[in-house]
């Protein structure tokens, strides 16, 4: 017996969305493997975006790790901010 799951745009069997979040679990885990533990402040600004740095360090998101002459940012706390559906309406 085959198990469906309803989403409000479409259904789909329960093996084709195991297999549809396993592989997008593999590709994330291979990808922070490659990652370094830390980024500069320049490179954060050129993998996310300026803008996106400055907003999440400005609403307290992330925090940087502050070093003579260098600032830094946990590559993890960055990728989760984005992955996270942001709500640019609230205040």
């Amino acid at each position: 017996m085959a198990m469906f799951i309803n989403f409000p745009d479409k259904v789909v069997s329960y093996d084709t969305f195991m297999d549809d979040l396993s592989a997008r679990i593999v590709r994330n885990m291979q990808r922070a493997a490659a990652d370094p533990e830390t980024v500069s402040q320049r490179q954060a600004y050129a993998i996310f975006g300026r803008a996106n740095v400055d907003r999440w360090r400005r609403e307290g998101r992330i925090h940087p790790c502050k070093r003579p002459g260098k600032v830094e940012y946990r590559m993890a706390d960055l990728r989760l901010l984005q992955q996270t559906q942001q709500d640019y309406f609230k205040r």
